[in-house]
């Protein structure tokens, strides 16, 4: 099992003192080990291939936003606890700029968690221009995006993680509307796996290649 990076920086901590603790008290020493293996299940990272063509989600988790802005189609994924927290490329583009900002941490299925800290991966695609964003949550503190400025990245491909519950955000090319979209408010989504939208190109390629 693959595990995104900074999670000696969390788990090492109680696996220390779950070691410490054997000899004192046997039931804290199991606390402190328990603890460790829900952080290592947090930080976990499969491998994961996209089930067909199209935009692939970007994070594991509930889509809860759609909605337009301007001439693109925003979607939201809130990712709980239990969630994979490693971010994927949505499709193969080019990456402009990444901005980070600070800012407030509200719930991320929150209005007002598009306020807090973030990090915003400007991309240049075949399609047009495109976004992810990297959304930290109440308990999320830190985002962490793994690209620079004039990487280019492969659809499904890692592209960051965020610590603990969060959001991911993106805001599709403007020749995808809400008939591209393959899901809907509430749907279950996962990561680099779960085709979320297919333009008319991509829809013909799975007919023909469904009918042969």
């Amino acid at each position: 099992m693959q595990f995104a990076p900074r999670v000696r920086r969390f788990a090492a901590p109680p696996a220390v003192l779950s070691l410490l603790t054997v000899p004192i008290a046997t039931p804290i020493s199991l606390g402190f080990g328990a603890l460790t293996l829900a952080i290592l299940y947090f930080f976990r990272d499969p491998d994961r291939q996209p089930t067909g063509p199209g935009i692939v989600a970007p994070a594991d988790g509930r889509v809860s936003v759609i909605r337009n802005e301007g001439p693109h189609v925003r979607v939201g994924i809130f990712l709980n606890v239990t969630d994979v927290h490693v971010i994927r490329a949505p499709f193969s583009a080019e990456v402009s700029q990444v901005t980070h900002r600070n800012g407030s941490h509200w719930p991320a299925f929150r209005k007002e968690s598009e306020r807090n800290e973030r990090a915003d991966i400007d991309l240049v695609t075949s399609q047009g221009n495109a976004e992810v964003s990297l959304i930290a949550g109440a308990v999320a503190r830190r985002v962490h995006p793994y690209v620079e400025n004039g990487a280019s990245i492969s659809r499904g491909s890692r592209i960051g993680h965020i610590d603990f519950g969060s959001r991911t955000d993106v805001l599709l090319p403007a020749r995808f509307d809400h008939e591209s979209l393959l899901i809907e408010e509430g749907d279950r989504v996962r990561a680099g796996e779960s085709i979320i939208a297919r333009d008319s190109e991509h829809l013909l390629q799975h007919a023909s290649e469904t009918s042969c």
